[in-house]
């Protein structure tokens, strides 16, 4: 398993913001950030047999990302990004959709047979179809202690239900989520009075987790193990938007653990690539030599 690969699982889609459209997708942004630290990567999604379709499976081999993308009868998946003035972005995300709609194929369970760490969320799982063949990969993964389940929670409009987000917790084990989703979560799960540290070890022994990360935007971020917890705070930038920048955080937190890079080293590498994400526009930007170095 040491050269399994790392997958990026959902939603590949065109952010359309107002200086134009970007590639974008929490998977996809996943996957070529992890390639960039020079790990085997994959993003498996679904495009239209459509102009914007085409557009995407060409962008992602100039950017020599392995991929698993599928050609449904569907439109490919459209996102209207409006970005408020402090420079977090409100989506509206179009529905039925191709990647509402990924097929499980042999092929697909293959790729599952050797993969090391994937990142899914809550988003692609919206429609039955994604849903199922997103349990279906999961279930074909190796079992080993070595392989890593990321559940990037990703909370969406109402794209999600209470049933969604007890089985992706269940069967990840590394859950990534912000402040905002950790109160929507608690809300719906019936703990909302403690503060979000004990909302934090609550669910790591709950669902038996290795590690949960908790991003907080200006306020730091956290990254909880059982017994012991990371903090760092979030580095002051010129920020362009932050599309992108959690996805970004996630790429270069797991491309560190990966690579042998400790807890809190992995941290510091998360914090300092999302927060150069933050200074560029759209999500899917060349990284600097000095951070996909992975120290």
């Amino acid at each position: 398993m040491k050269n399994g690969m790392i997958v990026g699982m959902g939603e590949a889609l065109w952010d359309v913001l107002p200086e134009g459209k970007k590639i974008g997708g929490a998977p996809a942004n996943f996957a070529y950030n992890v390639s960039q630290f020079g790990l085997p990567s994959c993003v498996v999604s679904a495009v239209g047999d459509d102009p914007l379709g085409h557009e995407i499976i060409e962008n992602f081999t100039e950017k020599e990302l392995n991929l698993l993308i599928a050609e449904v009868p569907y439109p490919t998946g459209v996102v209207n990004v409006e970005i408020d003035a402090a420079g977090v972005p409100q989506y509206d995300i179009k529905e039925n959709v191709a990647w509402d709609n990924i097929p499980y194929t042999e092929e697909l369970r293959d790729l599952a047979r050797r993969t090391r760490a994937v990142c899914f969320g809550s988003l692609a799982q919206r429609n039955i179809v994604s849903r199922e063949t997103v349990n279906a990969f999961l279930d074909d993964m190796p079992k080993d202690d070595g392989t890593l389940v990321v559940f990037d929670v990703n909370l969406r409009q109402s794209f999600y239900t209470p049933e969604i987000l007890c089985n992706s917790m269940k069967r990840c084990n590394i859950l990534k989520i912000n402040d905002e989703e950790l109160v929507t979560v608690s809300r719906m799960f019936g703990y909302p009075g403690i503060d979000l540290q004990d909302k934090c070890w609550i669910l790591l022994g709950k669902y038996n987790l290795k590690m949960l990360i908790l991003t907080c935007g200006i306020n730091g971020s956290y990254v909880f193990t059982p017994g012991n917890v990371s903090f760092q705070p979030t580095p002051k930038v010129d920020v362009a938007d932050t599309v992108g920048a959690g996805d970004s955080f996630t790429a270069a937190f797991i491309a560190g653990i990966i690579k042998g890079l400790s807890v809190t080293e992995a941290h510091s590498l998360a914090v300092r690539t999302s927060a150069y994400v933050c200074t560029c526009q759209g999500a899917m930007n060349r990284l600097p030599a000095d951070l996909t170095a992975g120290k």
